[in-house]
């Protein structure tokens, strides 16, 4: 995979290099963003993590915002050339740098250089959802604070929720995330566009100006991304399918198999989706695997791998569309401490409703509710935990 992507990008760079060109203008800076604001109640199994600390709040603001500087030009000979930037623009977040990446575009497709996701997520197919920001490939806000779901321990770990109360329960494939790498996105053939990516060094988000270390112990290394997405109409369904593999290799492997180590073998992770369109209604499913490169949680005992399966429908009339999904989790058992290998299984179910009230701008609302099973199995808590959220909010590209 690394030759056939080395092999498109210098394709684009030898048309840059043989066909000199300028530009009456240089890139100009364009300034956009989002933001995401809700107002939330949630009801959930709770008890506090340690002395002295209380429940978690019922009702509560939770919101993401994020601001996006750009810039492109197309120059005399067809090619353009242009940057990105996105920053979390949240109190929180410091305004720090998410993304940041330059992209290089023609008849011959698109490469992109930097800080940015991978073909396995940029080209992965999304189910419909109540509203894409809770039940989404994606979860931008989360109703949920697994720090203090009542499993005897913590659910902050999981890995679903890797970031705590900020994380949340999603199937997007971004193994390789914001490390900086190279990918290629053909042109549109037919209906069909592929991608491929290369990831040096998966720890590598931020490297500036520093070449990174080889061969850590028990550490990921290089990833490598492909995947194909097809878009058509027959009669008068629309279908959207596609599929990403993931490979990430392990670096090095010093001494036997304990459980401090990251990993044991290299990573996998695949995805598939279909989604189809008959009129104002949508109906889809999406698949994701992922086997944590045989993750370790003692020196005889390993995670199991983590199986998603998402079912969407909904209906648009007018500004008005109405969504419902299912997702359903297994095997997310990725917490520190754990003491069997059997698996949470998590199921949500959500409804909701969008309405648009002006071009990028929305009112949302949604209710969801998710059972997790086995708990006890991982922290040596309850056997069983629900959840149940309503968020009422809007969003306002900008």
């Amino acid at each position: 995979m690394k030759k056939l992507l080395c092999s498109a990008a210098v394709i684009g760079l030898a048309v840059v290099a043989t066909t000199p060109a300028h530009a009456e203008d240089g890139l100009t800076l364009d300034v956009g963003g989002y933001f995401k604001g809700y107002g939330m109640y949630t009801d959930q199994d709770d008890e506090p993590v340690a002395a002295g600390t209380g429940e978690s709040r019922e009702l509560d603001i939770i919101r993401n915002t994020e601001v996006h500087f750009s810039g492109e030009t197309t120059l005399d000979n067809g090619l353009t050339v242009g940057a990105h930037i996105e920053s979390g623009a949240d109190n929180e977040d410091g305004f720090a740098v998410n993304e940041t990446y330059a992209y290089f575009s023609g008849g011959w497709g698109r490469v992109n250089f930097g800080s940015e996701d991978g073909a396995s997520y940029l080209l992965q197919v999304e189910a419909p959802s109540a509203d894409d920001n809770i039940d989404g490939i994606r979860q931008f806000v989360n109703p949920i604070n697994y720090a203090g779901i009542e499993t005897g321990g913590s659910l902050a770990g999981l890995n679903v929720a890797a970031s705590g109360s900020a994380g949340g329960l999603d199937y997007d494939q971004d193994i390789s995330g914001a490390a900086d790498k190279l990918t290629y996105l053909s042109p549109i053939m037919n209906g069909f566009q592929v991608g491929v990516s290369y990831t040096p060094d998966i720890n590598d988000a931020s490297n500036e100006n520093a070449l990174n270390d080889d061969d850590d112990d028990d550490e990921l290394g290089s990833v490598y991304e492909a995947a194909v997405r097809y878009e058509g109409q027959f009669n008068n369904v629309g279908v959207i399918a596609g599929a990403g593999y993931t490979h990430a290799e392990l670096e090095e492997q010093i001494g036997a198999q304990a459980g401090g180590d990251a990993f044991s073998d290299d990573l996998t992770a695949w995805n598939a989706g279909l989604d189809l369109d008959i009129g104002p209604f949508g109906v889809g499913v999406a698949y994701t695997i992922n086997d944590f490169g045989d993750d370790p949680i003692s020196a005889t005992d390993e995670l199991d791998e983590e199986e998603t399966w998402v079912v969407g429908v909904d209906y648009t009339t007018g500004p008005f569309k109405l969504g419902a999904s299912y997702l359903n989790q297994e095997g997310a058992n990725n917490i520190a401490g754990a003491t069997g290998n059997d698996g949470i299984e998590v199921d949500r179910y959500t409804g909701g409703v969008v309405y648009t009230y002006g071009p990028g701008m929305t009112f949302r609302g949604s209710i969801s509710h998710a059972e997790f099973e086995n708990v006890a199995g991982i922290t040596g808590g309850s056997t069983d935990a629900d959840a149940t959220s309503v968020v009422i909010g809007t969003q306002i590209n900008f």
